[in-house]
């Protein structure tokens, strides 16, 4: 009778060990398990930031990301030395446009062909829009209607100017789809001639001119926008095949959505801070250069904006995906046209002192209409050389050098 009951309580004995050891290690938990979760956070915080942290590392263009504390923490200590305002917040903008971008082409890869384009249209442009936001809110009108005319013209010549001439050093010749660049050369036509409207009605004599004027620009922006949308479903969805030698990115390994989508909310903050310090820098720092706010908006800004567009753009053209390039610069133009200026007119009556108009000085609306047409020309082939890249720049180059020498009256 004994002999059972003393092997029940050796078998009980281990049972009784090990539930007091994991009690052990259960009080031990709840006293550090703080510091336990705490480790467990950062160890997957620091998983989910890699492919961040990898691209920083491997892109020396977004090494400048140091500028974005460096002006912050200058516009706090001296915020009254303008010129080195102006100059960090345009080293501050380029990598942020950079890593907007990264981050905007993640989030599209992850949405779908329809609904990753749509984000690709109305984002790509996001730090020119912020930008232009910034100074909208600040009433400077000129520097906003001189960003939006000076990217129209900077992606159309400039950027594929430069990109037919990258492509050019290194191939004889490069072909790419003519579909793509039809489709967006007749956008910018058509947003060209809604540019031209209000400023060729201006001289007319008109009752209650500003007023008219008002009404006339808020119903150009309508039809631009709608333009836009059908644009998008065309080339989206009804028509896509024509466009498919366009697409790129096959084969690149993309950020987490997760990733993507909380830097495409922190840069744009960021974007919205520095743009700020910029917009409010701009005018002194314009005037210690000798820059009118026309200059600064329709070169500066254009070329700080499109960096990211940039470097995407050239690289495409140098490995002979000229089908990219002319994408990019001609598409990010005609959103541009067709959407950021209207969407910026709609948004004076809400943020803007007073309305704004789509009248632009003369000057803009004539540099408009000649890229528009030249890129139109120049792309209708389907074919090219350097040479021809190497025109498209030193038209631009006669733009800036026009608009420094000559600034424009400042117009409502």
């Amino acid at each position: 009778m004994l002999t059972p009951v003393a092997r029940g309580n050796n078998g009980l004995r281990p049972n009784l060990l090990e539930n007091s050891y994991a009690a052990d290690e259960v009080h031990r938990t709840s006293r550090h398990g703080g510091g336990a979760s705490a480790i467990t956070f950062s160890m997957e915080t620091t998983l989910a930031m890699k492919p961040l942290l990898k691209q920083i590392q491997h892109t020396p263009l977004l090494w400048m990301l140091i500028f974005v504390p460096v002006v912050l923490v200058a516009e706090a200590v001296v915020p009254h030395s303008h010129t080195l305002l102006f100059a960090l917040s345009v080293l501050a903008i380029v990598p942020l446009a950079a890593l907007l971008s990264h981050a905007t082409e993640a989030v599209a890869a992850k949405t779908g062909d329809t609904v990753g384009g749509l984000l690709n249209a109305t984002l790509g442009n996001l730090t020119e829009l912020v930008i232009a936001i910034t100074a909208l809110r600040a009433g400077q009108y000129m520097l906003v209607k001189a960003s939006i005319a000076g990217a129209i013209v900077t992606n159309a010549l400039f950027m594929l100017g430069a990109c037919l001439l990258l492509g050019g050093l290194r191939y004889h010749v490069q072909e790419y789809n003519r579909a793509g660049a039809r489709l967006y050369s007749g956008l910018l036509l058509m947003a060209t001639v809604a540019l031209l409207a209000p400023s060729a009605v201006a001289d007319l004599d008109l009752a209650q001119g500003e007023a008219v004027m008002r009404k006339l620009s808020v119903g150009l922006a309508i039809l631009l926008i709608i333009a836009y949308a059908l644009g998008l479903l065309f080339s989206l969805k009804t028509h896509k095949e024509l466009f498919a030698s366009a697409e790129h990115g096959e084969g690149e390994e993309h950020w987490p959505i997760g990733l993507a989508v909380g830097t495409l909310l922190v840069v744009t903050v960021l974007v919205a801070l520095v743009s700020e310090i910029f917009v409010e820098s701009v005018q002194k720092a314009a005037e210690t250069f000798g820059m009118s706010p026309a200059f600064v908006g329709f070169i500066i800004v254009s070329l700080v904006g499109a960096a990211a567009e940039f470097a995407v753009a050239f690289s495409a053209a140098r490995k002979d995906r000229l089908d990219m390039s002319v994408s990019i610069a001609l598409g990010s133009a005609s959103q541009i046209a067709l959407f950021v200026a209207p969407a910026l007119v709609l948004l004076s009556y809400v943020v803007g002192p007073s309305p704004m108009s789509l009248q632009f000085w003369p000057g803009a609306v004539t540099m408009v209409m000649i890229a528009t047409v030249t890129a139109s020309f120049i792309t209708s082939s389907g074919r090219s050389a350097w040479f021809v890249g190497a025109l498209l720049i030193f038209i631009y180059a006669v733009f800036a050098l026009t608009l420094y020498v000559v600034p424009p009256v400042v117009t409502g």
